[in-house]
């Protein structure tokens, strides 16, 4: 257990205790997340823990920017650049081979990891967030729910799952959208994976 903050907004704060192993509960670009440094073995373990996930199962990567894929040792080919280049930022997480045995905490065997650059949504809280990824990195971000269970529309809904267990919750009000549109590019092709907030 540790002690339990609510900010009003992504600060100074709560970038300190991401880079230093925390985990927080924030609102993404489509519903709230439970996150943490996607490049600390030892967080990403932990959020698989509180959320009851299925340990088999990789969890989305929220990045700054498509250079931030090169962190995970992958090169994506000039067709690829160019149709995430279209698609990002938005609210499609997209599936990206990544078969690099030193993020295997991450694939979790599959050979591939999720990945969304955020849409720049209306309102200086949304704004916040990319410019915030940029400060800390790469974040893992699920859904602020039990695996399984509906998820978070609002931080008390959050704080229902997770209490005291984390570090800090960023309150932004209540978050309907869906879940990110998942997709896959095999062979310069889109291939829909999970239909969400966005329809392709």
């Amino acid at each position: 257990m540790c002690e339990m903050k609510i900010y009003e907004s992504l600060n100074i704060k709560s970038a300190e205790i991401l880079k230093n192993g925390g985990i927080g509960v924030i609102p993404t670009d489509t519903i709230y997340g439970i996150v943490g440094s996607a490049l600390n073995k030892k967080t990403v373990e932990r959020i698989y823990e509180l959320r009851k996930r299925n340990l088999k199962k990789p969890m989305i990567i929220l990045i700054s920017s498509i250079n931030d894929l090169k962190l995970f040792g992958i090169n994506i080919d000039l067709k690829t650049k160019k149709i995430l280049s279209k698609i990002w930022p938005n609210k499609v997480s997209v599936v990206i081979s990544c078969k690099n045995s030193m993020f295997s905490y991450l694939h979790r065997g599959t050979g591939s990891l999720a990945f969304r650059l955020p849409a720049r949504l209306p309102g200086p809280r949304n704004k916040k967030l990319v410019g915030f990824l940029k400060k800390i990195g790469p974040l893992v971000a699920p859904s602020a729910n039990w695996e399984g269970s509906e998820y978070s529309k609002t931080i008390k809904e959050a704080q229902g799952y997770f209490g005291a267990k984390v570090n800090f919750y960023v309150d932004a009000g209540t978050k309907r959208s869906l879940p990110s549109t998942l997709i896959e590019i095999r062979n310069s092709k889109v291939m829909v994976l999970r239909e969400g907030a966005v329809k392709l």
